[in-house]
């Protein structure tokens, strides 16, 4: 039975969906404002893995995951791109879809805009006025009176007074107690017109929490099986989120709540923040050099072209560790994963699956162990290794059928699915060469000093002066090829395969 560990009771429990055999999963997603980093990249990847397995294991499965498309720091970057907002949002709307394309992330089945259910956020406000846990300030805001919901803080296991006591309070806050949040926040003289709406409380626009309360509830009902998010959106948005919807509503908000790890940079989270973020496109993509320099502005398109090699070593890299633990990024953990994910496509390229649909042999010893780890909160750690062992029995058995398992296997963590040949005939920047050089060098073009027609060419010069029986010359052209990151494997009948190493 499948085991998850619920954020806020603490503990790993049998997971019981509110409707046999249906899941609704509700994520909190991006603010699209920038290029998604690293850190996206994990729980893009983490979630998917979630909800490939759910459905995998048979559930009918609803999976929504919001977008923020109103925010402070939106606003900022259409005032200093001089953009409309819907300009700046639509473009990173589709630079995030070009980045969940390229890690081979399933669309949720509901990508909601927070802009769509303006309306129902101000319902969910009015009903927390009614109830005494709202009130308009002089200001203009509408702000939630934390204090009148008495479990706040259970999800985070903060108390208010430890929250009051670390904290700075502004003289001239309108709020009557600096830990309430804001609602429902005035529109500004200097704000563009298209950041506000009308309502009951004047011109405005919603706060960042109560758009995932209105979203959720609209798109799964109460109480969601699951809600997730990101480690930094424990508090306060979820916090914020239980008290509003909560608060409004009664019962509970959601029966599980997942929290990915964090993925780490010298001992601190990644994070726009901090500086110290790496965007996805930098790390995967085939990039020009405003790119590679970070660049935030807007261009004419927001997709790029993806190394397919780096992008799924990129998923490889996050999904072989488990969801919840800290991730350490760092280029030579990068070159580390590109190494055992060449391992697994050396066996399919060694040993190429049976052709068609092959169906997974669920009593097979390491189908056994995959599944047993899934189950075991989503423990994708443990059905990585689960692959290597399949993996190590097609090499020493050569069983067409046990390499069609493996590549099924790790469809469902969204691994291997590309043509071997394909794969290992990408150049990539993450090789042996990087780690005999000391380091990866991420912000220079890919080992690929031999163009594709450059290599062929070579290959069939050799194998012309080994039919002259010139090995000597054809001993120097394997060398060339070698020095500049390319390995031969000559195959029987003559033929000759090769790979960037």
């Amino acid at each position: 039975m499948l085991q998850i560990y619920d954020s806020l009771s603490r503990s790993k429990r049998p997971f019981r969906p509110v409707q046999p055999g249906k899941v609704g999963l509700y994520v909190c997603g991006m603010t699209v404002y920038d290029y998604c980093h690293l850190g996206h990249a994990r729980m893009l990847v983490s979630f998917d893995v979630v909800q490939r397995w759910l459905r995998a294991s048979g559930y009918q499965v609803q999976y929504v995951r919001n977008i923020t498309d109103i925010d402070d720091k939106i606003i900022r970057r259409a005032v200093e791109t001089n953009r409309r907002l819907g300009e700046v949002t639509s473009y990173y709307i589709d630079a995030m879809h070009a980045d969940e394309r390229a890690l081979s992330v399933q669309p949720p089945d509901a990508q909601p805009c927070a802009t769509e259910y303006v309306g129902d956020m101000l319902d969910i406000i009015g009903k927390l006025e009614q109830k005494g846990l709202a009130y308009h300030a002089v200001d203009g805001d509408v702000n939630f009176a934390v204090r009148e919901f008495p479990e706040y803080g259970k999800l985070s296991g903060k108390s208010l007074d430890d929250l009051r006591a670390g904290e700075r309070v502004a003289v001239a806050s309108s709020k009557r107690d600096p830990l309430d949040f804001v609602l429902w926040k005035s529109a500004k003289e200097h704000e563009p017109a298209d950041t506000r709406w009308d309502s009951p409380y004047g011109w405005g626009r919603p706060g960042w929490h109560i758009e995932c309360s209105a979203m959720s509830k609209a798109l799964l009902g109460l109480p969601l099986d699951i809600h997730g998010g990101g480690p930094d959106l424990k508090f306060p948005h979820h916090e914020n989120e239980i008290a509003q919807t909560e608060g409004a509503f009664g019962g509970t908000l959601a029966n599980n709540w997942m929290h990915c790890g964090p993925l780490m940079v010298d001992a601190e989270k990644m994070s726009k923040s901090l500086g110290n973020f790496r965007t996805i496109r930098q790390t995967i993509g085939v990039l020009d050099e405003a790119s590679k320099q970070g660049q935030p502005a807007v261009t004419e398109s927001a997709d790029y072209e993806v190394n397919p090699r780096e992008a799924e070593m990129l998923r490889f890299f996050i999904v072989r560790n488990h969801y919840r633990s800290a991730q350490n990024y760092a280029p030579d953990n990068l070159i580390d994963a590109q190494l055992s994910l060449d391992r697994l496509y050396q066996t399919l390229q060694n040993c190429p699956p049976a052709a068609g649909k092959v169906e997974i042999d669920w009593q097979a010893p390491q189908a056994v162990a995959f599944r047993e780890a899934m189950h075991d909160d989503f423990n994708s750690a443990g059905a990585i290794a689960a692959l290597f062992e399949l993996a190590s029995e097609v090499n020493r058995s050569k069983s067409s059928a046990l390499s069609a398992q493996l590549k099924t296997l790790a469809e469902l963590l969204g691994l291997l699915q590309k043509d071997p040949v394909v794969y290992f005939q990408s150049p990539t920047r993450y090789t042996r060469r990087a780690i005999e050089q000391g380091a990866a060098n991420e912000d220079a073009s890919p080992s690929a000093t031999l163009s594709e027609s450059e290599i062929e060419a070579l290959i069939a010069a050799r194998a012309s002066a080994k039919a002259a029986k010139n090995f000597a010359v054809a001993d120097q052209i394997r060398a060339t090829l070698k020095n500049a990151g390319v390995e031969l494997d000559d195959k029987p009948g003559g033929l000759t395969q090769w790979r960037r190493a």
